[in-house]
């Protein structure tokens, strides 16, 4: 069985809990972990789980919002962390006491019964990957923290049962607020963030018979509303505005089964 909660995604702190049971054995990875220890602990408390019970930890990127807390995870707890070479060296290569592994594109990891497969995608970081998981039945993807789509990243994309998926701003509310000028055009450019109508149309693309769950995330606090958000991923999937799920900053999402 494969599920996954958000314990959170906004500007404030990223991250995301993936298990995959079998045979009476769980396997967990947080994907990011852009809190601060104590509120990772807390976080995870309300999920019903622990620090100690986390497998392995994947950083998608080195902005403080998903990096938060992964290096004093590694070093005081003994936890595994996976991030792209280019994101350690972004982050000053700090020493990881042996906890940290390096991934790269296309190249699958194994985590007890996970199998993870990242991929590049583009926003202004070093070396960003987003990723797919499985437990060899079922196929989980997030996709937060990137200015527009390839056929690259939809292609990954292709068969999905879940998907955690960036929906940042909208562009009319982004273009009035007060934001300056140059944050505009980084949230609102090629290497910023998904929009909700770039979102919609990612959702309109993997849309397929088997995919369960779509889950906004990443929501701007500023540019964007949950209600619109909703009503434009239902008119992309063709579902009900009521049965959208966003993930917000405060208490992330519940736990759905992939």
């Amino acid at each position: 069985m494969l599920r996954f909660r958000s314990l959170g995604s906004g500007s404030t702190g990223n991250a995301t809990l993936v298990e995959a049971t079998s045979a009476g054995r769980t396997t967990r990875l947080l994907v990011d972990c852009g809190f601060g220890l104590k509120q990772l602990e807390k976080r995870l408390a309300t999920a019903g789980r622990t620090i100690g019970q986390l497998d392995a930890v994947f950083v998608t990127h080195e902005h403080g919002d998903h990096i938060g807390c992964a290096h004093m995870l590694a070093r005081r707890h003994r936890i595994p962390v996976w991030m792209s070479e280019g994101t350690w060296l972004a982050t000053g290569g700090r020493d990881f006491e042996g906890m940290l592994h390096l991934a790269r594109d296309g190249a699958d990891i194994t985590i007890g019964d996970l199998s993870l497969h990242p991929f590049t995608v583009p926003h202004d970081a070093r070396e960003p990957l987003q990723l797919v998981c499985t437990d060899g039945a079922r196929r989980f993807g997030v996709l937060t923290d990137l200015g527009h789509v390839t056929p690259y990243v939809l292609a990954q994309l292709a068969g999905l049962d879940a998907l955690l998926l960036e929906c940042n701003h909208d562009s009319d509310l982004l273009a009035q607020s007060s934001y300056p000028a140059f944050l505009k055009h980084r949230v609102g450019g090629n290497y910023g963030h998904l929009s909700n109508t770039a979102a919609a149309d990612i959702a309109s693309n993997v849309l397929h018979a088997g995919l369960r769950h779509v889950v906004a995330a990443h929501l701007s606090e500023q540019n964007n509303r949950p209600d619109i958000v909703r009503q434009v991923l239902a008119q992309a999937l063709g579902a009900a505005e009521q049965d959208m799920l966003t993930a917000d900053a405060a208490t992330g999402s519940p736990w759905l089964d992939v």
